[in-house]
């Protein structure tokens, strides 16, 4: 952000935050991984497009794969290039201050000495490899193979994959360095990946989960997961790692459970030789990951890389700026906006909260409040369509149901969610008695309008889909469009900017690979034992005395699952969990998902483990805890929304026009109520508990959706009104003496 004639406007918004174990490189370390960076994702790009190389150049290019790939082969190839990016580019630890001793000489000599069983490994993989190429008809059952993929591929395998991750550990380094333990890695990730693609190649993929599978697929595999696992607490944090470890231990404890947690007796090799498979790893979340998320990824980059999020953010500056509270309500434009693209809440508090935060504390928000209103509005673009920070495409990868209907059903349910928080904070402001911004602190409104042909890709990529174009086709149009759009701005995209739009979306997909895979792991582990059906049959003994009480406790284990993990990934544990249990209770395919979809979203801003709210916290120098309580309240709608799913199906689109535009209207109406009981402010004054308790009552009666609970509602707040009228309600609260302005 910069000032000019204390005008605010805002730069830097499309920049990536740096984590604390991430390597900034220079001169030709950084030219070789932005070169990998980018090749990997335009490698997507192109595959996902069906494009041939040899067709584009004229030339043929040996040992390169003719696009499109076959999908297996292209999944392994996906997870094990963001591994080796991964490993490139986040160390183990957080880097230090200082140097570390001189023991860490003896730990590369040791990392040295475990590329040689990774290197062994990964010659034993091509050299199968190539003997199935020569005619060898491979199985699992003879010996020789048995010897080979056991103690010449698997056990050096496992070996140097422990040895990688025990001295990743100890070994940091400058940021500008790569440690040998994490290229020892990378080469067992290279060696899980050319094993898995040779075995799959033949006969032997429908042999997993049975004895007859190769002991190399459940040795790759366990050396596989450890990698996964590693990489995603680099990326991710430890609640990830933590529940998928738990999951894992089900598999060889859950025959000694008692009740809905007994388990079959599964044998470590069945799992592991099933588990690298589509019904595990290789599965929906790394379906979704590799096509949908790393495509509008690459969308995402183009947008940063021309510029259009800080475009985004100052046209939400010029035209809500004016408005009492102005910032908090830029907040939740820009923030929705924002979070629609980059699919993730922690990660858009940090983009836009650093200029929004700062300008909400300047016209009078506590800190709590202003970090609060942050994280509950980057929470709220993860429910937005048309791109719901690719949790859609995840719906539709489980459910079968078409994109663009889930895009359709989702518009409601986004109304009512960034309408609460907007009352919340136009209520926190009034009562307050906030000021908004002045119009030299804002971007002029009429440049913003002559620039509006940059929200061209978003409207393209809209259009593409309803017009019936595939996802991929429809997002590769917004991406090219995203590039020519900035040929009429001062950053216009040229050759150079393109490769850094490609190395930028090669970066940012590390993270939601390694946490898509890492849920794979967690929904294998929910479809190979069986656990998923057995919660289903327990919602369904609940249901027996109470379908609300059932709703309730799946909201509980949705939000559970969730908490402290990115969004994709919460969605998709909490969807092979729940959601088979709601469909069972005879609720409507779509219905079940967003109802778990909602939650899982939601458990960013949900105490006590609230992503979202404790990077807002970081931000405004408030109490985390604090903060994530206030932010759940501004997001209270979120969590009474979705169970009226269930009573009016009206709300996701389902149903006549004139019974949608009913339940949309009285729902609005209803968040305007349940806003003002939660701040206690109504008819332009503070109200007491009582008033309160009441609006809150009008409100559940208004959002319920049915023609009775409507007049009930309405028939409610009018006497409410009345009544505030008649006692002249209480005072207004003193103003608030706005603070300094803390941008230094």
């Amino acid at each position: 952000m910069s000032e000019q004639s204390n005008q605010v406007i805002a730069e830097g918004v499309d920049d990536e935050p740096v984590e604390s174990n991430r390597r900034l490189f220079e001169g030709r370390a950084y030219l070789v991984v932005a070169i990998m960076a980018g090749i990997y994702a335009f490698f997507h790009m192109a595959a996902l497009n069906g494009l041939s190389i040899s067709a584009t150049t004229g030339v043929t290019i040996p040992f390169l794969p003719t696009f499109p790939m076959e999908t297996w082969n292209f999944r392994i190839v996906h997870i094990a290039g963001a591994l080796i990016l991964g490993f490139t580019l986040f160390s183990a630890r957080a880097f230090p201050d200082e140097e570390p001793g001189g023991a860490s000489k003896l730990l590369d000599l040791l990392a040295f000495a475990g590329m040689l069983p990774a290197l062994y490994a990964l010659w034993q993989a091509f050299d199968i490899a190539g003997q199935i190429s020569d005619g060898t008809m491979w199985n699992g059952i003879a010996e020789e193979f048995v010897t080979q993929e056991t103690w010449h591929f698997g056990v050096p395998l496992l070996a140097a994959t422990g040895i990688g991750i025990v001295l990743g550990w100890l070994r940091t380094r400058t940021r500008g360095r790569i440690v040998p333990a994490d290229i020892l890695l990378s080469i067992c990730a290279v060696a899980v990946a050319v094993y898995l693609i040779t075995i799959y190649g033949t006969l032997m993929r429908n042999s997993t989960g049975t004895p007859f599978a190769p002991i190399g697929i459940s040795l790759a595999a366990v050396a596989g997961v450890a990698l996964i696992m590693e990489l995603t607490r680099r990326v991710a944090g430890m609640a990830l790692i933590v529940i998928a470890a738990v999951f894992l231990t089900y598999v060889f404890v859950g025959e000694s459970l008692p009740g809905f947690l007994n388990a079959p007796d599964i044998a470590w090799t069945r799992f592991f030789s099933q588990v690298y498979t589509d019904a595990g790893i290789l599965g929906p979340t790394t379906a979704v990951s590799s096509t949908y998320i790393i495509l509008f990824i690459i969308f995402a980059a183009f947008l940063q890389a021309s510029k259009v999020g800080d475009y985004f953010v100052n046209f939400a500056f010029a035209a809500a700026g004016r408005a009492r509270g102005g910032p908090a309500k830029v907040a939740i434009f820009a923030s929705g906006l924002m979070g629609m693209i980059n699919g993730t809440s922690a990660g858009n508090v940090v983009a836009t909260g650093s200029l929004t935060i700062p300008l909400m504390k300047k016209v009078g928000y506590h800190k709590k409040t202003a970090g609060a209103v942050e994280a509950a509005a980057s929470t709220g673009g993860q429910i937005m369509p048309p791109i719901m920070g690719a949790g859609a495409f995840i719906m539709a990868e489980i459910t079968g149901i078409p994109y663009t209907d889930i895009a359709i059903a989702a518009i409601i349910p986004a109304i009512l969610y960034f309408a609460s928080i907007y009352f919340m904070v136009d209520f926190e402001a009034a009562k307050l008695g906030m000021r908004g911004m002045r119009e030299d602190e804002l971007p002029k409104f009429r440049d913003m309008v002559r620039r509006v042909f940059l929200f061209l890709p978003i409207i393209i990529l809209i259009g593409a889909l309803f017009m019936g174009y595939s996802v991929i086709r429809a997002g590769t149009l917004a991406t090219a469009s995203a590039a020519v759009v900035s040929w009429f701005t001062p950053y216009r995209m040229g050759p150079r900017s393109v490769s850094k739009a490609f190395e930028i979306a090669g970066v940012m997909s590390i993270q939601i690979i390694a946490v898509c895979a890492c849920a794979g792991i967690i929904v294998g582990v929910i479809s190979l034992t069986g656990v998923g059906a057995r919660f289903s049959a327990v919602l369904l003994g609940i249901a027996d005395a109470s379908q609300l009480l059932a709703l309730f406790f799946a909201m509980c284990i949705a939000i559970l699952l969730g908490m402290g993990m990115p969004t994709t990934a919460a969605y998709a544990v909490a969807a092979s969990v729940v959601a088979p249990g709601l469909v069972q209770l005879g609720i409507p395919m779509l219905t079940a998902h967003f109802f778990v979809f909602y939650f899982a979203v939601v458990s960013a801003i949900t105490p006590p483990v609230a992503l979202a709210s404790y990077a807002a916290a970081g931000i405004s120098g408030s109490n985390p805890m604090e903060t994530s309580v206030a932010s759940f309240k501004i997001g209270i709608s979120a969590f009474i929304v979705p169970f009226m799913f269930f009573y009016n199906g009206a709300i996701l689109m389902d149903g006549a026009w004139y019974e949608i535009a009913r339940a949309g209207v009285t729902a609005v109406i209803g968040v305007f109520f349940l806003s003002s009981g939660m701040q206690g402010w109504f008819a332009g004054r503070a109200v007491g508990w009582a008033m309160r308790l009441g609006l809150v009552l009008a409100a559940l009666c208004m959002i319920a959706g049915g023609l009775l609970t409507d007049v009930i509602g309405v028939a409610l707040a009018v006497g409410l009104w009345f009544a505030q009228k008649a006692l002249g309600g209480s005072a207004p609260v003193t103003p608030a003496t706005p603070v300094a302005d803390e941008r230094g």
